[in-house]
């Protein structure tokens, strides 16, 4: 399994992704790459709350979707379709596993590089009728096991 880069896309390499798939790095693109640095996964409802509360820059919240979504079809975001049918937006776009809390409907990156490596050399073997698989994602259902103290 080929290794990716890990590192947290922070605003220079951002930049760089941005010119390298044509996209102006424009102040809206800026801020909402700024909120998913801190979010990691995201909807565009949330990103667009922290920036209005935040006052960095003016931008409606369809934009923000927009945004997102381009940049998820670039291959620079991943996105996850969560169980109460909201669009997350992952900053990480390498392959990696999630966990994801049923109840809270929050996703959490996990590194199972051999969980992952073992899952791809099963799916090498395996035909499926009809099918061509283009890849393949690791979703760890979950729910917390204690209530949050306040």
């Amino acid at each position: 399994m080929p290794r990716f880069n890990r590192k947290p896309k922070d605003m220079e390499t951002f930049r760089k992704l941005l010119k390298q798939h044509g996209l102006k790095a424009t102040a809206q693109r800026i801020a909402v790459h700024g909120v998913m640095m801190e979010m990691i996964h995201a909807t565009a409802e949330s990103v667009y709350d922290k920036i209005k509360n935040d006052g960095s820059c003016k931008i409606t919240q369809s934009s923000v979707y927009n945004i997102l979504t381009s940049l998820a079809d670039e291959g620079i975001y991943g996105r996850r379709l969560s169980a109460n049918n909201k669009m997350y937006f992952d900053i990480n776009s390498y392959r990696h596993a999630h966990l994801y809390d049923t109840r809270n409907h929050v996703f959490v990156d996990v590194e199972a590089d051999e969980m992952l490596a073992s899952a791809e050399q099963g799916l090498k073997r395996r035909r499926f009728r009809g099918y061509k698989i283009d890849d393949f994602e690791v979703l760890i259902l979950c729910h917390p096991t204690r209530k949050k103290l306040l």
